[in-house]
């Protein structure tokens, strides 16, 4: 049953074969394209994905879902974004970064990239000493 959702490359004339692409595969190359996207701060993961980073397994995949019907290839990816980046810019730079990345690597056309932005992350400050608060910052002589 799980040969049902490959995804067969076909338009390869002269060659002897065929080529077949498993639907996760595409969610670990749209997930690394992802978090390299600037404004990007992570993936959003589940509890499993959370325990199995604690023990050194990264799921690349996490954070995007593939959907394949028929010719029609869909992707959801749920993003968490730095603070302070502009959300329409970073979610069509994410657009149009994985529409490139898939196309590059598999020959395969994303039909929709729909983006979900599920947090926004600030920047984690230095924790303010109490007593450098009162401090004066040029030197007495």
């Amino acid at each position: 049953m799980a040969e049902d959702t490959n995804i067969i490359l076909t338009g390869r004339d002269g060659l002897d074969g065929t080529i077949e692409i498993v639907p996760e595969v595409l969610e670990v190359i749209l997930g690394i394209a992802a978090v390299s996207v600037d404004g990007v701060y992570q993936m959003r993961g589940s509890l499993a994905s959370s325990i199995n980073a604690l023990f050194g397994r990264v799921n690349r995949g996490k954070g995007v879902a593939v959907q394949v019907e028929d010719d029609h290839i869909t992707a959801e990816v749920y993003v968490y974004l730095d603070y302070g980046v502009s959300v329409p810019k970073v979610a069509l730079k994410l657009q149009e970064t994985l529409r490139e990345q898939l196309l590059y690597m598999t020959d395969l056309d994303l039909a929709e990239v729909n983006i979900h932005v599920v947090g926004v992350v600030p920047e984690k400050t230095e924790k303010v000493k109490p007593e450098d608060l009162f401090k004066d910052t040029e030197e007495t002589e």
